[in-house]
């Protein structure tokens, strides 16, 4: 919706629910600045109106006042106000229903809130919580014990977040520098994004690679500088979210096609040992594990440094070296 419209609906919105009358559109056309301002010609009216002229300002009028009701405004029409009809939104008949929520809702809903705590979402979700504790949901009640012993957070350090969550709102593509993990050099990426999605602690970004013409997955942690938005329509159909997360899980290695053996220092790798198939004490101070082999596990494995050794697969192996080593280069 362009940003005029909006406007121009809220302030009439703010005129039908503020008044304690009914007031015709003669009063609604002398009080909305848009109206006043696009009846000198400065815009905002369709195309082909003139909002001058008293044809073209109803026509507006009749279209903003449908949106209103679209969008769940009740607006009433009372006829007889001196010959002409008038219009007023009461403000009970626009009232949102008392929120209520037993204790489980309540203790689910803060456990959600804490998710954010840690993102620019964390003032909204606490600010929201608040009001409801003032209105006397329960939030703080957890008689089952079921969340109070979880740490939930969503980390969100990585400063693309936000530019990347707003484009992909927006629909608008967006370029930014991009470092693959066995590359020593990043390379700009013009990208169509879809979805963030969060896996085993990471951020991924999941859109269409425009250079590429390609579905494309990328990890937040390796965007380099800043993301730069671009005001242009997509090219590429927008698949739903659980295909979008399909991807994320694919690319980042959820889906195995077999399995690797590794070996993993004793008292380490705990997300590892959560995955593994099989666990087999070595007795030097190291642990062989079977896990889960698909794509993207070699970038997860670097991520655990000398504390995992790659047994087999001989391609995994060489992987997780040509990573290492592009590190060390960089």
């Amino acid at each position: 919706m362009a940003i005029a419209k909006a406007e121009r609906l809220m302030n009439l919105a703010l005129c039908l629910l503020g008044t304690r009358r009914p007031l015709s559109k003669g009063e609604l056309r002398a009080s909305i600045e848009a109206y006043i301002e696009a009846g000198k010609g400065a815009g905002g009216a369709a195309a082909g109106d003139d909002p001058g002229n008293d044809d073209a300002f109803n026509r507006m009028f009749e279209r903003d006042k449908d949106d209103l009701r679209e969008l769940g405004l009740i607006i009433e029409t009372v006829e007889g106000l001196d010959g002409e009809t008038g219009y007023l939104a009461r403000r009970d008949s626009n009232r949102l229903p008392a929120i209520t929520l037993d204790v489980e809702e309540a203790a689910a809903l803060g456990l959600a809130a804490r998710v954010w705590q840690q993102a620019r979402l964390a003032a909204a979700a606490s600010g929201a919580l608040q009001k409801l504790a003032a209105a006397g949901m329960p939030l703080a009640e957890d008689p089952y014990g079921t969340h109070s012993a979880l740490e939930t957070r969503i980390p969100v350090h990585e400063a693309a977040f936000e530019p990347l969550m707003l484009a992909a709102r927006d629909r608008r593509p967006v370029v930014f520098d991009y470092r693959k993990s066995n590359a020593a050099r990043p390379e700009q990426r013009r990208v169509e994004p879809w979805a963030l999605e969060c896996w085993r602690g990471h951020w991924y970004l999941a859109g269409w690679d425009r250079d590429r013409q390609a579905e494309r997955v990328f990890r937040l942690s390796r965007i380099t500088g800043k993301v730069r938005s671009r005001a242009l329509p997509f090219t590429a159909p927008v698949p739903d979210h659980v295909t979008v997360r399909t991807t994320v899980e694919r690319w980042a290695g959820e889906k195995a096609t077999g399995t690797a053996r590794i070996k993993v220092r004793a008292g380490h790798g705990y997300p590892l040992r959560a995955r593994a198939l099989a666990t087999h004490d070595l007795g030097d101070g190291w642990d062989e594990l079977e896990i889960p082999y698909g794509h993207g596990l070699d970038a997860w494995l670097v991520e655990f440094g000398p504390d995992v050794i790659v047994l087999e697969p001989a391609e995994l192996r060489a992987e997780v070296i040509d990573r290492l080593r592009a590190v060390a280069k960089g």
